[in-house]
């Protein structure tokens, strides 16, 4: 062979290896895309399908969300159905997507005015429309954002692999202000954040804004998220000042195009942080002067800015009760100032005092519920889905069957403070279903949290759901793929909180993975349960705050002492000789008395209250029969057990799902499983042994004896976990 041959075969050679280099880079996956992927579709009928109902976008407007709309749409396409598709400014209906409103489509306005109506400013309708060459889709609403959300819709369909080819689709979102609030700090640390640092990198802005947060944008706009609180609740009054009112317009104009209005978190103090006076006290003439003016100069800066988040008298935090005030008084005077810009407060109810020696559960009712009715129209009381905080599971807060002339927003926690931050894989959907169907049984029948939250059991026209954020600097977003899973469901629900967990799952899995059934089938059961299993290898049986002290990183049912008891664990389970449990009846801290009749006798008698409460509302002896026959002591230890056993099938599970997806995404969850399935071992054995100093009995699971004494338990110290 000729040495010219030769070169020729080996350049041919190293052409080949470079181009399957390519090929492998090009599957290879990150989870930076999220749920927004655009894979080809790889079933042949069906792409066929989509191909002759897809050949061309119509997109009328030339705003910059009417670009927005064109650009997914195109990408979305070009992604899925592998054809580069022209965007024209009109054309017949066969084979093209028309995306516009009434202002800028003939055919939106001569077809579907009358329809839009129902619709409001962010709904949309999509239909199939056929001329005499064939059917096409038209994507209708009354506002540029309201397009892009149905943009967003029907690239949903195809990422799923549904039928496109006869459309009736009539959408509108449930809840008005649908929100993520960011615990994000100015130097860029996230409080309560698994995913690395903060997504503002306030030291570039105005100058910088990365393509992540349009990114960002993306991403909420496709969940019909349309709200973001930029800064965390224990705020920081420098968020208020020109610099950095400057560097947050710098985002809400990224954002914009997009349908998200920024909001910031207000400091009570702040007039005096910053403002140079002497007070903060809400009545006060110069410091109501002070807020008016300060929300002018924000409103010049932003003009579409949505108002203000406040943690007022909680955990430290400054308020209007240094003052003797009210929450309504110090809600009422930023709402005044807001007022005539169409900004709103989101006044958090998430208060305890150190000063009042009261159940956690009961204090937020205590200082609200006299209030009911006497906050301005444009305030929201934002409220915890459960009275404690977060927990792995918690009843509904009585709060939600006890205000009725006062708006309440749903507050949900998407990152996971208390279920084993981002390495852990639970699925919240379960979570928040279960909240929001609760029956607060406070007006009749069909009295959920649900209606409260969405405005139709009390006619509220300022309605709203927050979702404390999980996103970070890490590439996938939120610290690992299936914890994005929780962006999605909580984005989801806010729109429609009547959407159930396992639709929420099967869509998620779909767009993110793969439609393949031998993947989704498993994997959607095992979200499904992933909740259930925390909960039992964590806080079985209505245990609560049992975490370990300060960053809330693994077991800690021993922990005691402090500045506060409420910030202890033996405060909140009570374990002795004689038993375990909280005693919230009429003959303890009487939480029960908070809620309607109905729900106070469910929960108040330990022949009715449902088990997962059991400990939450009672104090049980160790030999109380449970519903299993079992003797309490021995259904905790089975429970915690069973919560260990639950991980360790998801292990396996797995492990027979290689090759489905693609490697690095399938590693990177294989590896949590693992870290999770050693961590609930840990929940597990630490928390049996601590209760068995008191109970006295032995452990009788499947589990076996713990691995390690308690006192090693005991010694564990995570000196650097994020908190």
């Amino acid at each position: 062979m000729s040495s010219v041959c030769f070169d020729a075969l080996r350049a041919a050679a190293l052409a080949l290896l470079i181009l399957l280099a390519g090929a492998t880079a090009a599957r290879a996956e990150d989870g930076y895309e999220l749920w927004l992927r655009y894979p080809r579709v790889d079933d042949a009928a069906r792409l066929k399908s989509y191909q002759g109902l897809v050949r061309q976008v119509v997109a009328s407007g030339d705003t910059p969300t009417m670009r927005a709309v064109t650009d997914e749409l195109t990408r979305g396409v070009e992604g899925l159905l592998g054809v580069r598709v022209p965007v024209v400014n009109d054309a017949t209906t066969s084979g093209a997507v028309v995306a516009g409103t009434p202002a800028n489509n003939p055919l939106v306005a001569r077809a579907f005015a009358s329809e839009l109506a129902g619709v409001g400013n962010e709904g949309y309708l999509i239909r199939t429309l056929r001329d005499r060459r064939g059917p096409g889709t038209v994507i209708a609403a009354n506002t540029d954002v309201g397009v892009l959300y149905g943009a967003f819709h029907f690239l949903r369909l195809i990422q799923t692999r549904q039928s496109i080819d006869d459309l009736h689709v009539t959408e509108r979102p449930r809840v008005v202000h649908r929100i993520l609030n960011h615990w994000d700090n100015l130097d860029g640390s996230v409080e309560r954040g698994y995913a690395g640092g903060s997504l503002w990198d306030w030291h570039k802005l105005p100058g910088y804004t990365a393509p992540r947060y349009t990114d960002y944008a993306r991403a909420n706009a496709s969940l019909g998220i349309n709200g973001t609180v930029l800064t965390n609740v224990n705020a920081n009054a420098t968020s208020l000042t020109p610099e950095y009112l400057r560097k947050a317009a710098a985002l809400a104009g990224v954002f914009r195009p997009y349908g998200i209005r920024v909001y910031l978190t207000a400091r009570f103090s702040a007039p005096i942080e910053i403002g140079g006076l002497k007070t903060a006290d809400p009545v006060a003439p110069e410091v109501r002067a002070w807020w008016t003016a300060k929300v002018n100069e924000i409103y010049k800066i932003i003009p579409d800015f949505g108002g203000f988040l406040v943690k007022a008298n909680s955990e430290g935090q400054p308020g209007p009760q240094d003052y003797e005030r009210t929450h309504a008084d110090g809600a009422n005077m930023l709402a005044d100032a807001l007022t005539p810009h169409g900004g709103i407060v989101m006044w958090r109810a998430f208060v305890y005092s150190e000063k009042v020696d009261e159940d956690r559960h009961t204090q937020a009712y205590t200082e609200f519920q006299p209030l009911d009715g006497t906050f301005r129209p444009n305030v929201l009381v934002q409220v915890k889905n459960g009275p404690i905080d977060f927990q792995p599971r918690e009843p509904f807060h009585p709060l939600f069957g006890a205000m009725p002339k006062t708006p309440l927003m749903m507050e949900f926690q998407i990152t996971k403070e208390y279920l084993g931050f981002a390495t852990h894989l639970v699925y919240l959907a379960p979570l928040f279903e279960e909240v929001l169907q609760a029956d607060t049984h406070a007006a009749g029948a069909d009295s959920n949290v649900r209606r409260v939250v969405d405005g139709t059991q009390h006619g509220y026209p300022v309605t709203g759901i927050a979702g404390v954020a999980n996103t970070g600097t890490d590439r996938n977003w939120c610290g690992s793929v299936f914890a994005c899973a929780n962006w999605h469901a909580f984005g989801r629900v806010a729109w429609n909180p009547s959407l159930a967990s396992a639709a929420l799952a099967e869509e998620w899995l779909r767009m993110t993975f793969t439609n393949d059934a031998r993947f989704l089938e498993p994997v959607k059961a095992m979200m499904l349960a992933s909740r259930q299993a925390a909960v039992n290898y964590m806080t079985p049986l209505g245990l609560h705050h049992l975490m370990a002290r300060g960053h809330h990183y693994g077991p800690g049912p021993w922990v005691s002492g402090g500045p506060r008891a409420d910030w202890t664990s033996v405060y909140y389970h009570r374990a002795d000789a004689d038993g375990i449990g909280f005693d919230r009846t009429a003959s303890g801290s009487n939480a029960v008395s908070q809620y309607a009749p109905a729900v106070r006798d469910l929960f108040g008698r330990i022949d009715r209250v449902p088990e997962e409460y059991l400990l939450w509302f009672h104090r049980v002896p160790w030999d109380y029969r449970t519903a299993s026959g079992r003797v309490l002591w021995d259904e905790l230890t089975a429970q915690y057990c069973r919560g260990v056993r639950d991980v360790q099938a998801m292990q396996q599970n797995w492990q027979r799902l290689e090759g489905l997806i693609d490697a690095e995404r399938f590693e990177e969850t294989r590896a949590f499983l693992a870290i999770q399935a050693d961590e609930a071992r840990w929940w597990r054995d630490a928390s049996v042994l601590y209760f068995q100093t008191f109970s006295k009995r032995p452990i009788r699971d499947d589990c076996g004896p713990p691995l390690h004494t308690l006192e090693h338990y005991m010694s564990i110290n995570h000196r650097y976990a994020p908190n």
